[in-house]
């Protein structure tokens, strides 16, 4: 198991809060560090190691579903669940930790849906399965209309299904909702995880959990932020080198960033999850529950924001002459993923996803539907409509999100 610890704790600030809510208690004041560090009696009390192990088997995963001399069905399935040694990091093997039972398996949205939730598991077995059988099948054989195959710009290929989607880029677009946001948004953050039976009790009179130095609704919150910054090498100040070392959440908070229209998210996040953590230990509920709902919002706002970028990206390419199949399907396949990720968001504001699974459902039809070969097929005004549902849901303009401007 991999430990993190966190040596320094510089004071960037100090704040006071009242408290309102009935299951709130005040502190006079609390010092939110410079960096994510936070220690008792000498030690760190910070530990995500679960989350790391988790995020280092994804990129594994999809090291693999890029492998197409190599990979084989039961190496992909293996990888998911974590069985018979299918990782070249033998820490995670013996690691107990998998992908596959942290998919779409929230408290918020799955504890009483669990026959949603195994349909989820199963898309991504099922993507595995076709992307084995159905893609690197047909590795040698150029990409066309309703014929699965490689795509190439002459010097690298990219391999698509027969409706043109890259299913490496749709898993990997996928997990960043399906595992990361779910878990964070939906399962540590959420009120009744992190309040639940004697937690708040135990938090305010700090009771550890078993020969540990932290308490319980600690060990959440850092849950939740290893989800983003798990494989950081700088893990207390993770934003200086975010984007170039996580292939999942991470990184597209980095990209979002980049965007003008949506500069300092990243800083916005890690500083919400810094001053939560911090509240926490000052037993200040009232400012916790306030930097939730920060962190909800912004993070709600990747899949979304990306998305529509890489479907007005995917139009460029598709109306350049010649065609640029590689670039566009490339694009549009990432632009799938994140949209299936929408149905995992949480607006603070309602408790409930910006796009429902059903509202996401369709728009993933849509971006298949204009013909019998999906992408081969689609429509300027598809991607445009497409784009306009989703930016409508957050209330801001598809030109804010397709561009870095």
């Amino acid at each position: 198991m991999r430990m993190h610890n966190y040596l320094a704790l510089a004071v960037l600030s100090v704040f006071t809060f009242s408290c309102t809510d009935d299951d709130s208690i005040p502190s006079s004041s609390f010092e939110v560090p410079e960096i994510y560090s936070f220690e008792r009696g000498g030690s760190s009390t910070v530990d995500f190691s679960g989350q790391t192990d988790r995020l280092l088997m994804g990129k594994e995963l999809l090291n693999s579903l890029k492998d197409v001399d190599n990979a084989t069905l039961d190496i992909l399935n293996n990888q998911f669940v974590n069985t018979n040694n299918p990782f070249s990091d033998s820490e995670l093997n013996s690691s107990s930790k998998n992908i596959k039972s942290k998919v779409a398996s929230s408290y918020d949205y799955f504890s009483t849906h669990s026959v949603e939730s195994e349909a989820i598991k199963s898309q991504f077995e099922t993507w595995f399965s076709n992307q084995v059988n159905n893609v690197f099948s047909n590795k040698n054989t150029v990409a066309s209309a309703g014929n699965s195959g490689y795509l190439t710009n002459g010097t690298s290929n990219r391999y698509v299904n027969a409706k043109g989607l890259e299913l490496n880029q749709v898993v990997a677009k996928g997990l960043i909702g399906a595992l990361c946001i779910d878990q964070i948004l939906n399962n540590y953050l959420s009120k009744d995880v992190l309040d639940a039976g004697s937690n708040i009790e135990n938090n305010t009179n700090k009771v550890f959990e078993t020969d540990k130095n932290y308490t319980t609704m600690e060990h959440y919150w850092d849950e939740a932020y290893g989800y983003i910054y798990g494989v950081s090498s700088n893990y207390t100040n993770p934003n200086s080198t975010i984007g170039s070392e996580d292939g999942l959440l991470g990184k597209y908070l980095s990209e979002v960033s980049e965007d003008n229209d949506f500069e300092n998210l990243d800083d916005n996040v890690f500083y919400a999850l810094k001053k939560g953590r911090a509240a926490i230990v000052a037993n200040d509920y009232t400012a916790r529950n306030e930097q939730i709902k920060i962190i909800k919002e912004n993070i709600s706002l990747i899949p979304a924001v990306r998305s529509i970028y890489y479907l007005q990206q995917g139009k460029t390419a598709l109306n350049t002459s010649p065609i640029n199949y590689y670039s566009a399907f490339h694009a549009l396949s990432e632009a799938y993923g994140l949209i299936y990720s929408l149905q995992f968001t949480q607006n603070p504001a309602t408790g409930n996803s910006y796009l429902s699974s059903a509202e996401v459902d369709s728009l993933l039809e849509d971006l298949l539907g204009d013909g019998a070969n999906g992408l081969w097929d689609l429509e300027d005004t598809t991607l445009d409509s497409i784009s306009e549902a989703i930016a409508i849901k957050y209330s801001f303009t598809v030109e804010q999100a397709s561009s870095l401007e």
